[in-house]
């Protein structure tokens, strides 16, 4: 019946349809909605009302989308339905070559590594959905999706959008494993301390094209009010010229002259309040992802020092996942490893303190620089 409409009329429809609403598709793009007492008050409609998705609306129709507030109204109706669910998916296949695929996907530029061994295992990702909303002169919704694996401490960004088109499908019947197979959970400090870090970049990321917006007319805004002001101050500075320091329009023109430039420097003000940017982030759901792998043991060895890491290769993605950044956990490759424990970071988490220049690990000492005591902040 609804095999044709899009995803927001269809999310819409089946969590109507589930909290016992009576539901109808009417043209064009819109759903008749008989509601009980419950739905009502969640949603402020009436018990009979219509409901519009797409460009052109129903006759007496609400508007409903991303952009509007009824994400919330959703978010109400919903309460804490639907904000942990779990996935199984099967279907193992044997990596026939993982030294192939180590030399194409590990990247470590000051390091050496050597594979272990190979074997098949079971892992779980847990999958956070993250809702971001940004306020300036405009606003910006959108959905940031964080995956961990509970095996491996990976965040195997890349891995997980190639794995996304089996979690909309109809799930399959396949037998998890004993849990005893499975990764345990995480403690929750361990847990919000990723987030807390691996969250801020992949943030940026995401609002970039809004931040380069802003920026463009926060920028052709200050031209033209710097354009005004400087007219009517080279103005008064051309008058000034023209008379005596003791002439009482001099005084005037002084007057005038200071006045642009307190004028100027609150307008300056002003558009910096009007395009700051202001962001809030809330969790949505997180899907508990269970499904085999090949678990790859790998040396990775540093001058004198060693240490052995496990990679997981996914058989959905066909692809091996990358080693987390042990200081920020941002996506970015390669790695580089660190002399004292050989934790693997990206270039910044090996950079130089902005006090004494010299490189440390971020990972090893995270609150400051060991040679010269400077904060990492």
């Amino acid at each position: 019946m609804l095999d044709d409409v899009g995803p927001m009329q269809h999310f819409v429809a089946d969590l109507l349809d589930q909290v016992g609403s009576v539901v109808e598709p009417i043209e064009p793009e819109g759903l008749e909605v008989l509601a009980p007492p419950a739905v009502q008050q969640a949603l402020g409609v009436g018990e009979l009302s219509r409901l519009g998705f797409g460009t052109t609306l129903p006759a007496d129709a609400q508007r409903v989308g991303i952009e509007s507030d009824w994400l919330e109204r959703c978010a109400r109706l919903m309460g804490e339905h639907g904000r942990w669910t779990r996935r199984v998916l099967g279907n193992p296949v044997r990596l026939s070559d993982p030294e192939s695929v180590l030399s194409g996907e590990l990247s470590l530029d000051n390091a050496t590594w050597r594979l272990l061994g190979a074997q098949p295992a079971w892992t779980r990702y847990l999958l956070l959905d993250f809702r971001y909303t940004a306020f300036s002169d405009e606003k910006r919704d959108g959905v940031l999706r964080l995956g961990i694996n509970l095996a491996t401490g990976a965040l195997p960004d890349a891995v997980l959008d190639r794995v996304a088109p089996w979690l909309d499908g109809p799930p399959e019947p396949v037998d998890p494993p004993d849990a005893g197979a499975l990764p345990a959970d995480w403690d929750r400090t361990r847990l919000l301390s990723v987030l807390r870090r691996a969250l801020p970049h992949r943030l940026d990321a995401a609002l970039e094209p809004f931040r380069r917006g802003l920026r463009r007319r926060l920028e052709r805004d200050a031209d033209r009010l710097h354009a005004y002001h400087n007219d009517l101050f080279r103005e008064s500075m051309r008058r000034c010229a023209g008379l005596a320091e003791k002439d009482a329009g001099f005084a005037r023109e002084q007057l005038r002259i200071a006045a642009i430039t307190r004028e100027y420097r609150a307008k300056l003000d002003d558009l910096g309040h009007k395009y700051a940017l202001r962001v809030s982030v809330d969790w949505v759901r997180t899907l508990e992802l269970v499904m085999p792998v090949q678990r790859l043991d790998v040396q990775i060895r540093r001058r004198k020092a060693e240490r052995v890491i496990r990679l997981d290769w996914n058989p959905l993605a066909r692809r091996l996942e990358s080693p987390a950044c042990e200081d920020s956990f941002v996506p970015e490759r390669p790695r580089l490893a660190c002399d004292e424990q050989v934790h693997l970071v990206s270039a910044t988490g090996l950079a130089g303190c902005a006090g004494c220049g010299k490189g440390y690990c971020r990972a090893c000492f995270p609150v400051a620089c060991p040679k010269c005591g400077r904060g990492t902040g």
